[in-house]
């Protein structure tokens, strides 16, 4: 049962700090979480950047046209030489035939335009479409299937695709860093906190010192500030990372500027995103705390 009591008696003594140097927790707490809510923030932002990219990665695909003059068997000998390419995730042929059979189906104008085409008359391509396992991979599979034998063209978008790639790498990247940086804000933040109540507290750390309190013991109602900082600090945070992003996914009604792009499912992100900030503020809070009590108590 002696741990129990060391453990209550120490939390309370977390609490009393707090409350007798209240303008300061309140002012760390509110710096807290507005830091935690900037991280939350950041965090969405960079899983929403992720499926992005991988709802591109998904649908794009680049399309190749073979020579009017090839062959199914050149096509199939290709198409042997595609599939060795690791970077290539699938690959789908359509022949000229196939192409003008699916385009009489979507309309009566090009039905009664080709109907009267024989495959000799046939102005249209073999072709293939291909989709690689790394969108950044695109240009270079690109320019090497350019190089194969009967290619007639390669098509991907390179423009749009390139530009995309690079700004929702550079927002990933972006997102990691603000991250990185927020949390070491609120690490600051409550070190300080922690250090000014340390000094508050000297001479009675003095006398503990001098009955033969343990260090352990002295050091754990910092911790426990540290961590019910941290903690408090990350309520607000929550709330409005559940409410908020509910509320903009139903007023975007799930898309961002347009169906291609796809904002990740409430339900899906919100309760991870919480634990998340709830993990960083009571670990900062407590890491924070032990910094600073291994520092300026010099044990």
């Amino acid at each position: 049962m002696k741990p129990f009591r060391i453990l209550s008696k120490n939390i309370k003594d977390a609490f009393k700090s707090i409350f007798r140097n209240f303008s300061l927790s309140f002012a760390s707490i509110i710096c807290t979480t507005i830091t935690l809510i900037m991280v939350s923030i950041a965090i969405i932002v960079s899983i929403n950047v992720k499926d992005f990219t991988k709802a591109i990665e998904n649908n794009l695909s680049i399309i190749v046209f073979l020579d009017r003059d090839s062959s199914i068997d050149d096509a199939t000998n290709i198409q042997k030489k595609l599939k060795k390419d690791s970077r290539i995730d699938s690959i789908i042929f359509e022949s000229k035939e196939d192409v003008k059979n699916q385009m009489q189906k979507e309309s009566e104008v090009f039905n009664s335009i080709m109907s009267e085409w024989t495959e000799e008359t046939n102005p249209l391509q073999n072709e293939f479409s291909i989709k690689v396992k790394n969108a950044e991979n695109l240009k270079a599979v690109s320019e090497s299937i350019k190089k194969l034998e009967h290619i007639d063209s390669v098509k991907y978008g390179e423009e749009i695709v390139d530009k995309l790639i690079v700004t929702f790498n550079i927002v990933e990247k972006a997102t990691i860093i603000i991250v990185i940086a927020l949390i070491l804000v609120t690490a600051f933040l409550i070190s300080n906190t922690i250090k000014i109540t340390i000094y508050s507290r000297k001479n009675e750390i003095d006398i503990m010192r001098l009955v033969g309190t343990s260090n352990i013991v002295i050091k754990l109602p910092f911790l426990f500030e540290g961590f019910i900082l941290g903690i408090i600090g990350s309520i607000v945070p929550i709330i409005i990372t559940i409410y908020g992003y509910i509320l903009t996914y139903d007023k975007l009604n799930g898309h961002l500027f347009s169906n291609i792009i796809k904002l990740e499912n409430p339900s899906n992100i919100i309760f991870k995103v919480s634990i998340v900030i709830v993990v960083i503020g009571a670990v900062v809070g407590m890491l924070s705390s032990y910094r600073s009590a291994r520092k300026y108590l010099k044990i």
